[in-house]
């Protein structure tokens, strides 16, 4: 069994795309972010290299390139 890591890469324009389920976790440049539905569109949100709260809309999450698993 592989334990490849899945990661999406800005404008490969193929690949995995991003989860769609309340409370699904992404990682991008080893920070986690949690996808949050408030009353509309969802928000993936998170914590900065500061450790400041941060939400990125799924087309900022996009560009930046995600994975599904944290990188080691």
């Amino acid at each position: 069994m592989s334990t490849e890591t899945i990661f999406h890469q800005a404008g490969s324009g193929s690949g995995p795309t991003l989860p769609t389920a309340p409370c699904s976790v992404v990682w991008s440049h080893g920070h986690a972010y949690v996808l949050e539905y408030t009353g509309g569109a969802g928000r993936w949100v998170g914590l900065d290299a500061f450790g400041r709260p941060t939400a990125l809309t799924p087309a900022a999450l996009e560009r930046q390139g995600w994975t599904q698993h944290r990188e080691a």
